[in-house]
């Protein structure tokens, strides 16, 4: 509705209501004209000899008023609806409910003028005529009249649809509907077959109505019952097919991965219902799309699927990885001198390095820790050649960092048994990798960022890479680390060129 402009809205209600005028004056007229024509072929009421002029002046007196009234009564029943519509506001609660109403009080509308009339003339038929040519009268225009209300109530549906869609905006469907698909069908079925049959019954068994010809009765009757039936079931079919159409395509497009598809919400029966479900699928999924997406950017996307593989549970295994860490040298003092705005800034250009080259070989970053990060290859996707990945990405971080010159920093490269799953507890959990190797990585990149090259490998890396990344490493020292027992040969990378 805010798409459109002011003429646009107008001409929407101006067509809508110009349909909701045609629908009534163009059902009581044929309705009147189908009610005398039956009458006249069953020679109803046929006691009234002279005084005939009577009921029919009568008759067209009150199709008269009815047309007056019917359409002011329709109009004051727009009034508050076009008002919001034409102004281009959504409608308040009580405007949305009475808009979703209109179908149902344009049928009370058609009702209530078809039994004044069926009262009005049935008594003037006594007072003519017969007690029997008031039954067989007032029968008859009751037919025609329930005929008219439900082809009234069922078009009405379809010529005030532009409306309801907004009004089921601000009161969607739910809980206990005032409308039902078996409500339209059971509209449809008295329509096709219901009052036609009870008509036929009517006019071919005792004791006969009118002096008429019973014969041309039954076929007009045929006829009316034939042209009606299709009429409502084809509202019928375009009020239910039409809208489950568009939720079956609106599925096979979610099925396909589009989740951000929605439908529009336009029927105020069960159908609305299932429209609202569609919706509240894919909204949904585009959450839980979301939320995954945002997972994945906090632990890694092969952590966010190993998690979702294994659920909340406290597992994991042992298996051989190689790690690398990586952290940034002389990080206080750096911190007391720049502006933590700045430093920010300068940390996720040195972050983006390292994940652009962790995952480009197959890596994960593991954690990030202040201006350090712990990388690992091997766990939780398994990889081929673990070492030369971990040798190929340390080496792409250096030299991607150098190249800024903002920062200086040390690596360290290590392989061996970790565990590698999920650790805290029930309620709050990570996945992490816990072994030498991991210390083992962590304290060559406190050597290392001494070093010329800034990368230290231990030796066990070195001798699992392929030889053609062994090619960029040398023997560096002998190295005693902080908290381990046994020394470690550690390897240089070669300065870059």
């Amino acid at each position: 509705m805010r798409g459109m402009t002011m003429s646009s809205r107008f001409r929407l209600v101006l067509r809508t209501s110009l349909g909701f005028a045609a629908l009534g004056v163009g059902s009581s007229v044929c309705g009147a004209g189908v009610v005398a024509l039956l009458l006249l072929l069953q020679g109803l009421p046929s006691e009234v000899g002279d005084r005939g002029w009577i009921l029919s002046v009568t008759a067209a007196g009150i199709v008269a008023l009815a047309l007056v009234v019917g359409t002011l009564w329709t109009a004051w029943l727009q009034r508050r609806t076009a008002v919001w519509f034409v102004f281009g506001r959504p409608p308040t609660k009580a405007e949305a409910e009475r808009a979703l109403r209109l179908p149902i009080d344009m049928a009370i509308v058609s009702g209530t003028l078809w039994l004044i009339g069926t009262i009005v003339l049935g008594a003037l038929a006594r007072v003519l005529g017969s007690w029997m040519d008031a039954f067989g009268m007032a029968l008859v225009i009751g037919l025609g009249g329930l005929t008219t209300v439900g082809l009234t109530y069922l078009a009405a549906e379809w010529v005030a649809r532009p409306v309801m869609t907004i009004a089921l905006k601000v009161t969607p469907p739910k809980g206990t509907l005032k409308v039902t698909v078996l409500t339209r069908v059971v509209v449809t079925w008295s329509l096709a077959s219901g009052v036609p049959f009870l008509g036929v019954l009517l006019v071919a068994t005792p004791p006969d109505l009118g002096q008429g010809d019973h014969v041309a009765s039954l076929i007009m009757i045929s006829v009316i019952g034939l042209a009606v039936g299709a009429i409502g079931t084809g509202l019928l079919a375009k009020a239910v097919a039409t809208p489950l159409h568009r939720l079956r395509v609106a599925l096979d497009e979610i099925a396909r991965g589009n989740k951000e598809i929605v439908v529009e919400v336009d029927d105020s029966s069960e159908i609305g219902l299932l429209q609202t479900s569609v919706n509240d699928l894919a909204a949904g999924l585009r959450e839980q799309e979301r939320m995954r997406d945002l997972f994945g950017r906090h632990v890694g996307d092969e952590v966010a699927r190993h998690a979702l593989e294994y659920g909340a549970s406290l597992s994991g295994d042992v298996r051989e990885v190689t790690a690398l860490f990586v952290d940034v040298v002389d990080s206080t003092a750096l911190a007391s001198r720049t502006p933590p705005e700045d430093l920010v800034k300068m940390l996720n250009r040195f972050f983006t390095s390292v994940v652009h080259a962790v995952g480009a070989r197959g890596g994960l970053v593991n954690k990030f820790q202040g201006d350090a990060a712990l990388c690992v290859f091997g766990a939780p996707t398994r990889l081929a050649d673990a070492p030369t990945a971990a040798l190929a990405a340390a080496r792409a971080i250096r030299d991607a960092v150098q190249e800024t010159g903002e920062l200086d920093l040390g690596i360290g490269v290590a392989s061996g048994r970790v565990f590698a799953g999920q650790l805290g507890t029930s309620s709050r959990f990570e996945y992490t990798v816990i072994g030498d190797a991991v210390n083992e990585a962590a304290r060559l990149t406190e050597d290392a960022k001494s070093a010329d090259g800034r990368i230290l490998a231990s030796e066990a890396v070195i001798k699992a890479a392929l030889e053609s990344e062994r090619a960029h490493w040398k023997p560096y020292a002998e190295l005693e680390l902080r908290g381990r027992q046994e020394p470690t040969h550690a390897w240089a990378a070669l300065s870059p060129e």
